[in-house]
């Protein structure tokens, strides 16, 4: 087998006492990009970290800003206009438009698979339609030829829709997240659900020894289990953090793990982190270091309406302003959206998993080697990337056990936000009862144009 570099410099410096996983690695594809897709990911890693300065609060936490891209990418073909646009510039595709983001999901969805035999990557879509709308015949084949979205037409009040989304969602995270409605968020008035799903599962090329792993005080307070090891690992440092690489399987995928300064914080890290930034840490210098690290598992569930309009995408869900005529056969805006993540870490390697929930509604109104110590027995970042692309899957936040952000996995479900629809005024003071024309309206005590 042709054996990669990277680990051709691992097997020279190893010590002989070292356990690795394998006795040969294959070297790990690559998902080849254009100067245009380049930029593309630079700008969607950008929002991945500007999503998490915006959700991240002072809890453990994990996010998947991909399936976010995934269900906004899916629903931005049957948008237009100003929403389109929104939605394109936030999620870093503006120039390219809601085809680019079209291009580049499908490559990720076909691509990011076949990368490394012992790691699993799963992308589902799925769209849900509350008859009698009816998917409009061009996004519907847009759904299934860039995303391989199932799209289904059922009655949302049957009492059987909830238990048919959740098993979907249960299905394609492999039961990391058995449920992600309930009675409180399933609205049966609604007009769709959009769902996306990333899945993954990835083996570490170094795995830690559980005979090594201790009960150890994590910042200064309760005990967690505290993984150990010594080894050749990609690895740097600055004034303000350590940087440290953890590959899975072949090396096509890894968890980059920043780990803030005894006096700095999470948000000090993570204000200075960009894509300009990211792409420069993709290759690390092998140093010899010594790790601790945390086995921890981490649910989220989290609100994305007040994210994701704070980061320049309100349009869509305000019923005065959405545009989005090329979704169903009724105009729609986004009554509710909102994520669900889960990761494991352990000595043998990650499990992760995130939904993606939108909600519509009908649109009734408008030299020697030195050896450095790496103990991350405090607060610390990590990230869940492909590494050729440099593409973000997860990012995440360990504060410590008991500091986890509830979420629908058997847990609480995520607050539900929907918006509802404010009454709608002309300029004379009459209050409308159906869609408004084009022209200057008051709802909310503010002027809005439709």
């Amino acid at each position: 087998m042709k054996k990669n570099v990277f680990w051709l410099l691992v097997a020279m410096l190893i010590p002989t006492s070292a356990v690795v996983a394998q006795d040969d690695y294959d070297e790990p594809q690559q998902i080849a990009l254009s100067e245009q897709e380049r930029q593309m990911v630079d700008n969607n890693n950008d929002f991945a970290f500007r999503l998490f300065r915006q959700v991240r609060g002072q809890v453990s936490r994990v996010v998947s800003p991909l399936s976010i891209t995934y269900d906004l990418g899916l629903l931005n073909n049957g948008a237009a206009g100003l929403t389109r646009q929104e939605i394109c510039d936030v999620l870093g595709f503006g120039e390219a438009g809601a085809d680019g983001v079209n291009q580049f999901c499908r490559k990720m969805l076909t691509e990011s698979p076949q990368l490394d035999e012992q790691t699993r990557v799963m992308i589902s879509n799925a769209i849900f339609l509350n008859e009698p709308r009816y998917l409009l015949a061009e996004f519907k084949e847009k759904a299934e030829t860039y995303y391989d979205a199932t799209c289904e037409t059922r009655d949302f009040h049957d009492g059987e829709t909830m238990d048919v989304i959740n098993r979907w969602g249960n299905d394609h995270t492999m039961g990391m997240i058995p449920y992600i409605l309930d009675d409180d968020s399933f609205n049966p008035d609604a007009a769709s659900y959009l769902l996306n799903a990333v899945y993954f599962k990835g083996t570490w090329t170094l795995k830690f020894d559980k005979a090594e792993t201790r009960d150890e005080s994590f910042d200064g307070g309760e005990p967690v289990p505290m993984m150990h090891m010594l080894n050749y690992l990609p690895y740097t440092e600055s004034d303000d953090w350590q940087m440290l690489q953890l590959p899975y399987g072949n090396g096509a995928y890894s968890m980059t793990i920043l780990l803030p300064r005894e006096g700095k914080t999470v948000g000090d890290v993570l204000s200075a982190l960009d894509a300009r930034m990211w792409a420069a840490s993709s290759r690390l210098p092998m140093e010899d270091v010594d790790v601790k690290l945390p086995r921890f598992e981490t649910t989220t569930g989290v609100s994305l309406v007040e994210p994701m309009s704070a980061l320049g995408m309100p349009s869509a869900f305000n019923p005065l302003t959405a545009d989005i005529p090329d979704f169903c056969n009724i105009p729609q805006y986004i009554s509710n959206m909102f994520q669900a993540a889960k990761i494991r870490v352990d000595e043998e390697g990650t499990e992760a998993a995130a939904i993606t929930v939108i909600e519509t509604t009908d649109n009734a109104m408008p030299d020697e080697p030195k050896q450095y110590v790496f103990h991350a027995d405090r607060p610390f970042l990590y990230i869940i990337s492909e590494q050729s692309t440099g593409v973000i899957f997860f990012i995440g936040q360990y504060m410590g056990e008991g500091q986890g952000a509830p979420g629908p996995s058997g847990l609480t479900a995520p607050d539900v936000q929907r918006r509802p629809a404010a009454p709608v005024y002309d300029l004379m003071g009459r209050r409308l009862s159906g869609a408004p024309a084009r022209g200057l309206y008051i709802s909310d005590g503010r002027k809005m144009v439709r």
